[in-house]
Order: structure tokens, then C-alpha cells, then sequence
């Protein structure tokens, strides 16, 4: 094929020379020339009427363009009969290897990790579904398998029954819900002084860490032992914000952590029903806690 385009090109264009060389000496009328060469002017300088010589030029161009234009169509035609020939066997060899030794392979690989991917999503769904209806059928609640009992103030210890608990709130650019979280978690059934309410802001509105910084000043007002803290920096995100808050020297004084999130809306006994499992457990180091959806 890297052959045959230029030999038809080549041949196209010394073919086309050739005829509108031939055509043009054909096509001249040669009489006003040799009328002009008679007279006495000289061979360098013959003249021409000028209708004359529009005439001849016109009848020159004209023929050049016929004669071009058919040399291009059959050129082109040559080209395509030469392509229509050589191009299909080399193109399907090409393709058909391609295909072969690059395209299969990794069809295969791809069949094979999505085949995979089903069945672990089968066994997944298969094995939770089998869970909960195990537990819907034996009713099994965590108060039968872990110890639980329920923290109760006394005469003597007072509200120092209750261990101090930390709950950090991270937030950034939360315009929508920090009213409902802050106003949840102040909320929360449990001594005043043995609560830390840690607000994270990382919002990146000056606006909106007014408002999240009147809230916490609010509430504040209203007993609530809520601090609002930021940061200059963002890094880590919000989880870079949960351990920045760790590092509060106030912080060494609490014994367990509630993490809620800025669209978290906790019940008010949240603390009460989860910290039991804490202190009545000394190996239970996580308490994860069921939550739904709701409309704000």
C-alpha cells in the first residue's frame, strides 16, 4: 500500500501534463500568429489583438481544466480499485491479532473480576439477610450479651456517678443543619458538668461561622457547656478536625467520646442507653449505634 499511493499520483500527473500539452497546442489558432510574424516586427515582440488573445486564453484554460478534471477522476478511481484490493486483507490480519492477543485477554480479566464482584455482593447480601433474621427470630439484643446496667446518681456521689463525656461536632459549611445538630446534641439527658460539647468548625464562609459561633453562644447562655472551636488549616478534613479537638488540654478530663456528624440529630437518651455498655464492659471499646433517615 506505501507504494502504490505515489505510482498513482506519479501517473496521474504526467498523464495530465501530457494531455493539456497536447490539447493546448490542438486547441491554439496558429493563423494571427504567423499573420504577425509577416509583417515587420520583430520575433521578440509579436503582438496580438486583444480579443484575440482573451479568446486563445480562454480556450486554453478551458481545455486545461477539462483536461485536469478527467485525469483526477481517473486518478481517483485508480486510487480507489488499488485501495479496494489491498486494504481489506491487511486491515482484517491487523485486527484480527489485535483482537487476539490485546482485546480478549482483557475482556476475559474484566469478565472474570466482575463475575467475582457478583458473586461477593450475593454472599454479602446472603449473609446479612441470614444475620437479621436470625436475630429477628432468636431476639437478640445486646443487653443479653453484654452487661448493661443503668447509671444512677446518688446521695453521696451526686452527678460524679456519670463519667465525663466528650461530643465532638464537626462542621463544615453547614447552613442547612447546625441548628438541628447543636440543638440535639445540648439536648442530650445527661449532668451538665459531667458533658463536654465540642463544636469543630472548618467552614470556609465567614458568614456561615458567624451564625455556627451565635448558636454555640446561645446555647451557652442557656447552661449548656458548649465550646466552638476552629482551625487555620483544613487538613485531614473533618476527620483532621475530630483530632485536632483531642488536643484541648480541657479534653484529658473526659473518659468517653460521642462523634456525631452535622446533619446527626441524636435522641435525648442516646448517652444514657450507649455508656452503660462502656463502663459495665471493660473490653467494649466501640459503641456504634443504630441511626435513620429523617426530614430536616
Amino acid at each position: 500500500m506505501r507504494n502504490v499511493f505515489p505510482a498513482v499520483f506519479y501517473l496521474a500527473a504526467t498523464t495530465a501534463a501530457c494531455e493539456v500539452t497536447s490539447a493546448a497546442a490542438s486547441s491554439l489558432t496558429l493563423g494571427p500568429l504567423l499573420r504577425h510574424l509577416t509583417y515587420s516586427h520583430p520575433p521578440s515582440s509579436i503582438l496580438l489583438r486583444p480579443s484575440t488573445a482573451i479568446s486563445i486564453t480562454s480556450a486554453f484554460a478551458a481545455k486545461c481544466a477539462r483536461v485536469i478534471g478527467l485525469s483526477v477522476s481517473d486518478t481517483l478511481e485508480l486510487f480507489f480499485h488499488s485501495a479496494g484490493a489491498a486494504l481489506p486483507e491487511q486491515f482484517f490480519a491487523v485486527w484480527s491479532l489485535v483482537r487476539t492477543k490485546a482485546l480478549a485477554p482483557v475482556l476475559m480479566v474484566l469478565v472474570a473480576a466482575c463475575l467475582f464482584m457478583s458473586v461477593m455482593l450475593m454472599v454479602e447480601v446472603t449473609s446479612m439477610a441470614t444475620v437479621s433474621l436470625a436475630v429477628k427470630l432468636l431476639r437478640c439484643r445486646p443487653e443479653k450479651r453484654y452487661k448493661w446496667e443503668p447509671i444512677k446518681a446518688d446521695e453521696e456521689t451526686g452527678s460524679l456517678a456519670y463519667p465525663m463525656v466528650l461530643v465532638q461536632i464537626p462542621m463544615y459549611n453547614e447552613k442547612e443543619v447546625y441548628k438541628l445538630s447543636i440543638g440535639a446534641v445540648c439536648a442530650l439527658t445527661w449532668p451538665q458538668d459531667r458533658i463536654i460539647i465540642q463544636v469543630l468548625d472548618d467552614s470556609t464562609d465567614p458568614a456561615i461561622k458567624d451564625l455556627v459561633a451565635l448558636e454555640c453562644k446561645i446555647w451557652a447562655s442557656k447552661g449548656a457547656n458548649i465550646t466552638y472551636e476552629v482551625r487555620d488549616n483544613r487538613k485531614g478534613y473533618k476527620a483532621g478536625a475530630l483530632k485536632k479537638g483531642m488536643e484541648y488540654t480541657y479534653v484529658q478530663q473526659c473518659e468517653f467520646v460521642a462523634i456525631f456528624d452535622a446533619d446527626f440529630r441524636p435522641g435525648s437518651d442516646f448517652l444514657m442507653r450507649t455508656i452503660p455498655y462502656l463502663v459495665s464492659n471493660s473490653h467494649i471499646a466501640l459503641v456504634q449505634a443504630r441511626w435513620e433517615f429523617g426530614s430536616c
